[in-house]
């Protein structure tokens, strides 16, 4: 048995991606590390006059430079601190999980944490007779890069915490995951030589494994737990989709096939729990965060129908790459031999379209410039789609026209919004808005 689970590890390395500390302590570390290779440098290359120092001015330049990292350092952190204050008010507190791993800031904090040790290493060595030259002219050059990394990072955070950008951004991490998760195996229902999913799910289980914490599901090890049920000829079921909230003592893992088991500790251990969700294997999660924003724009305190608007443009490119791809109601895993295995709820199509439209028809229902724009995202569904997914996309746009119809009184501002417009309103409608009321 692994002395660590799969689990364990994988919650570590999501605490590391997500540390703001780990990277600038490595860059420490390596400011450390460099200083101690300058001073084996020293004296053996020998630079122009001009690029010498007196002991007293490169005491000063250094004491200068550590100092000033010391001052961006802070500055760094007072500006998270506004972000995350902004960004918790404006967006969705679930992206600032995603936030925290990016790697423009950590880059930032690393250089400036490296550039300080550097120095005061530096500084230690410095003697009437022995100056190391080369690296204070390195220490010059690295708070140059210094400055221009800290405008990177503040123009790249001035862009990145529009809306438009964060919906375009968990746009891409969601089709990202999703192409992962298409590029693993995957078949449809089928039956096997040891039974098919279908027929499970009417069997009791011979072991059930349970949760050892509550937490939501992040992610799960598949691999590892189609070679378990292979080595013991038998099949695992998740009764949890990724995602899913599971209590302590839930079951997380039903075993067929084996009439007892020794090792819940290693399933359990394969399946990470965690205080919230993650998207690195749920990319509905993306959508959610997507979703959000675009209500929240929609709230009677904020009133900006055009922010949810940008939101839905994002909304619909995800849901077209959803509604085009493949995604069955259960994903199972097969070994080499073709026999049933692992089988994982998965979310369908009508999930996926409903948490991405549901939301917010009902809290935009009042915004005609929502409505036109909803209905023009779902009408470019209902042509991109497959023809077996496009009866829930119909659904959607009869429901749609129900509630605006049942919602808006006045007849003209009802034919508003009952058309359709792929800017919301002033954009060139495809189609003539008619008054679906009755």
């Amino acid at each position: 048995m692994d002395a660590v689970s799969w689990a364990v590890r994988f919650r570590i390395r999501q605490q590391v991606r997500q540390s703001l500390w780990a990277v600038p302590l490595l860059g420490a570390i390596a400011g450390v590390v460099v200083s101690r290779i300058d001073v084996a440098l020293e004296g053996r290359w020998q630079l122009p006059a001009g690029w010498s120092y007196s002991s007293g001015t490169a005491s000063s330049v250094l004491a200068a430079i550590a100092g000033a990292m010391v001052g961006l350092l802070g500055l760094v952190v007072t500006i998270t601190v506004l972000v995350v204050q902004m960004a918790t008010g404006t967006l969705s507190a679930r992206f600032m999980r995603l936030w925290y791993r990016d790697r423009v800031q950590k880059i930032t904090l690393a250089a400036f944490t490296a550039t300080f040790t550097f120095s005061y290493a530096l500084l230690r060595r410095i003697e009437p007779d022995s100056v190391p030259d080369i690296g204070v002219s390195a220490a010059g050059v690295a708070v140059t890069l210094d400055l221009i990394l800290l405008l990177v990072y503040v123009d790249r955070f001035l862009h990145m915490l529009r809306p438009v950008a964060v919906a375009a951004a968990m746009a891409q991490a969601g089709l990202r995951i999703i192409r992962l998760m298409g590029d693993r195996s995957q078949v449809p229902y089928g039956e096997s030589g040891n039974g098919s999913a279908g027929t499970l799910g009417r069997r009791k289980p011979d072991v059930r494994v349970r949760a050892g914490q509550s937490g939501a599901i992040q992610a799960v090890h598949t691999e590892g737990l189609v070679r378990w049920a292979t080595r013991h000829s038998a099949v695992c079921v998740l009764p949890h989709a990724v995602g899913d909230f599971v209590i302590e003592g839930g079951v997380v893992v039903d075993v067929y096939g084996v009439a007892g088991t020794k090792e819940a500790r290693r399933l359990r251990g394969m399946v990470a729990l965690g205080h919230e969700r993650t998207i690195d294997q749920d990319p509905a999660f993306a959508l959610r965060i997507m979703v959000d924003i675009a209500i929240r724009a929609l709230s009677p305190a904020v009133n900006d129908p055009t922010t949810a608007t940008q939101l839905i443009n994002h909304i619909g490119a995800f849901l077209t790459r959803i509604g085009s791809s493949e995604t069955a109601t259960r994903r199972i895993w097969l070994d080499p031999a073709a026999r049933l295995r692992l089988v994982i709820p998965s979310r369908t199509w009508e999930d996926y379209l409903q948490l991405g439209v549901s939301e917010i028809r009902l809290y935009g229902v009042t915004s005609a410039q929502t409505s036109r724009r909803l209905r023009a995202m779902l009408s470019d569904l209902a042509e991109q789609v497959p023809a077996d997914r496009r009866p829930a996309v119909a659904h959607q746009l009869t429901v749609l026209d129900r509630v605006v119809a049942s919602s808006v009184s006045d007849p003209d501002d009802r034919r508003l919004a009952l058309g359709q417009d792929e800017q919301g309103i002033g954009g060139a409608g495809r189609h003539t808005a008619v008054d679906r009321s009755g």
